[in-house]
């Protein structure tokens, strides 16, 4: 078992924790803040359920059915816990609403408050765990769930303070309150992380700082080079994949061209972590024209 799927299960397993122990004070106090909580770290278990199946699948070697390999497992495992996170936001909002309409006394404010702050100070650890990894392993899945357990932190907090609040004032009311605060910020977060595991699988070209990054390496050999263009990219999981055309003087040799293109293709892999690139060579069209001093690299 790799890193990737050890760190995930580290998930796993502390979300299971934190459910059981969230329903059972949830349920004793009649709090529904502490319900929406463990609603939300069942979507947190979920995610992290999915997350080590999707890191497992993705460092599957490419074959037959899949020869670009199966790096995109991650981003549907993104896509997949956002919309876990909308429901889950969803279903908090709805009891929360009732709640607002039929209040009903709080027990046990003093251990639900504990209960939430044992959920951060766990959260924040797994969390910061996950994030380590996912930045190393530029792994969305991963990284999705360090945001999920990230949010949980945030929104543990918050109702932590609401209890603290009712415990102080007496005013129930806020438990409801604080349960649709916590939802609208669940939402928030699910929006972001569709948006980021979505792009990829309909291949949206790498930011544009990173195009600047190919560039400028090509830039490097603007005496052999005559021009860049039909520059394209795409991510597909911590896989960056880069293919343009190079237009070189007419003169050189195809294996002097494909020497070329090693050396520009393995200069971009150093500069950007995980890049697969493929270059066309071509000839320039006239000779006349084709003289390394004229050359201009533009995308």
């Amino acid at each position: 078992m790799n890193r990737k799927s050890r760190v995930a299960l580290l998930s796993v397993g502390s979300n299971t924790l934190l459910i059981i122990l969230k329903l059972i004070v949830g349920l004793l106090s009649g709090s529904v803040s502490i319900i929406s909580e463990a609603i939300h770290s069942t979507m947190d278990l979920a995610a992290a359920v999915i997350a080590f199946f999707s890191v497992r699948v993705s460092d599957l070697p490419p074959d037959a059915d899949h020869p670009y390999g199966h790096e995109k497992w991650e981003n549907v495992s993104g896509v997949i816990e956002g919309a876990l996170i909308v429901i889950a936001a969803g279903w908090i909002i709805y009891e929360a609403a009732h709640k607002l309409l039929a209040a009903s006394p709080i027990e046990s404010v003093g251990l639900g408050f504990g209960v939430m702050a044992i959920s951060a100070l766990v959260n924040a650890l797994v969390s910061a765990r996950l994030y380590k990894i996912a930045r190393e392993e530029q792994s969305i899945a991963l990284e999705a769930d360090a945001l999920h357990l990230k949010a949980d932190v945030y929104t543990s907090l918050g109702v932590a303070g609401g209890l603290g609040l009712i415990w102080i004032t007496g005013w129930t009311i806020l438990d409801p309150i604080v349960a649709i605060l916590v939802a609208i910020f669940i939402l928030r977060e699910a929006f972001s992380l569709i948006n980021n595991a979505f792009l990829p699988l309909i291949d949206t070209s790498l930011p544009e700082a990173e195009l600047e990054i190919v560039r400028k390496v090509v830039s490097h050999y603007a005496d052999e080079v005559l021009d860049l263009h039909d520059l394209r990219s795409r991510r597909s999981g911590k896989t960056r994949h880069i293919d343009m055309h190079l237009i070189m003087h007419r003169s050189r040799t195809l294996e002097q061209a494909h020497a070329l293109c090693d050396r520009i293709e393995a200069e971009i892999s150093i500069q950007l972590d995980h890049a697969k690139v493929l270059i066309h060579p071509e000839c320039c069209a006239s000779t006349c024209l084709c003289t390394p001093s004229q050359a201009q690299l533009q995308a």
